[in-house]
């Protein structure tokens, strides 16, 4: 039985290890809105960070990266219908009003469902600002029976989009696996993203065969970096390509990086420093194959790269740093830019659970992709 949901506000974001289940480039969706005036729902759903245009202005007002309805002049409230690109068990809501200073929503609650697969896919429509929900869409979606849904977050107050006041961190606690949102707005206002942070729900019972093992879908997740000034490392388990430099991972320039770079007698260049990220598997498994995309980064790309795996089974994941037998997957390997590198361990085959990917000595990798089976037990 599902233990009581529990929420409450907290200062800092959620860490890394967590998966945003409601971005766009998880496969988020939204599957309906009571109003979208001055700005469509779906930007809610968006990874990329906000924006402001001062000069910017639509037919139907002032543009907005976010989703803002109109000035409420009927009863009730809005509302949208969120689909989780990932089910799973949420942690974590932050609640952005970037740039929403004087017009954003004074309150939210959110409910949640755990519903089919498919369910309300017929409500997608494209989002679009000037419209509102029809008679036809309002009776559609009551058969989703979403004012019925778990509360996972009681009505709150937000802060306006002020750098100091535009995030609003609640943390959840539940054990329930969800696939469905609504997002509550009172009475109306703008809101400019909804990032909704978790561990993704997979049943590796009815997975055999070759998968990628830590894609975020199958419960990879980033769970340690060095640097990430200009990039978030989880997206490198997103499905897909990158879309641009900014949908992948990207580390600073090394300061310490020498005045004349010099090769060493394998080709490689001699520099001091590297940066990395420690990745978990969704389950573990045994790979035949490693993928390190350099998709968009053309003159930022790494030199080179390490690939390390291990088998650690402690209950802290951090920890695996000190205490992880890490083993190279292949030794460390030169990179090209913008292009998909594929790898065969040159180690023989054994599982792991954990990979740490090290970078020489800095730059931006798009996506990276780890192709293998699940570990069967007796193997462990």
């Amino acid at each position: 039985m599902a233990t009581m949901t529990t929420t409450k506000t907290v200062a800092p974001p959620p860490p890394p290890a967590f998966t945003a289940l409601t971005s766009l480039s998880k496969g988020g969706k939204i599957l309906f809105a009571t109003d979208e005036w001055f700005a469509a729902a779906d930007n809610l759903l968006s990874p990329t960070p906000p924006v402001f245009i001062a000069e910017k202005f639509t037919d139907f007002g002032k543009w907005m990266d976010g989703w803002e309805s109109r000035r409420k002049r009927i009863p009730g409230h809005d509302w949208c219908i969120i689909e989780l690109g990932l089910r799973g068990k949420i942690v974590g809501i932050d609640v952005d009003t970037a740039f929403f200073t004087g017009n954003n929503a004074p309150q939210v609650s959110i409910q949640a469902a755990c519903l089919e697969p498919h369910v309300g896919s017929s409500l997608i429509r494209p989002r679009r600002m000037g419209t509102s929900a029809s008679d036809d869409e309002f009776k559609a979606v009551e058969a989703l029976q979403s004012a019925k849904w778990t509360e996972i977050l009681p009505r709150s107050s937000l802060g306006p989009g002020y750098e100091a006041t535009r995030h609003n961190y609640f943390e959840v606690e539940s054990d329930q696996v969800f696939t469905h949102l609504r997002l509550n707005m009172f009475p109306d206002g703008g809101i400019a993203r909804l990032h909704v942070y978790g561990i993704v729900s997979v049943d590796w019972s009815k997975i055999d065969g070759r998968v990628d093992l830590v894609a975020a879908a199958n419960g990879g997740t980033a769970i340690y970096y060095s640097d990430a000034h200009y990039g978030e490392p989880r997206n490198l388990l997103n499905p897909g390509r990158g879309v641009n430099m900014g949908d992948g991972w990207e580390t600073a320039r090394k300061k310490t990086r020498p005045s004349v770079l010099t090769l060493d007698p394998q080709g490689l260049l001699q520099v001091p420093g590297s940066d990395f990220v420690v990745l978990k598997l969704g389950h573990v498994g045994i790979p035949d194959e490693v993928e390190v995309d350099t998709a968009h980064f053309k003159g930022n790309f790494p030199e080179s790269c390490l690939v390390e795996g291990c088998l650690w089974h402690g209950s802290d994941d951090l920890k695996v740093l000190e205490h992880g037998e890490w083993t190279p997957l292949f030794p460390r390997t030169k990179l090209t830019a913008d292009a998909i590198h594929r790898f065969q361990p040159t180690i023989p085959q054994r599982p792991i659970n954990y990979i740490r990917l090290t970078i020489f000595p800095d730059g931006g990798i798009s996506r990276f992709r780890l192709f293998g089976v699940k570990a069967n037990p007796s193997r462990l």
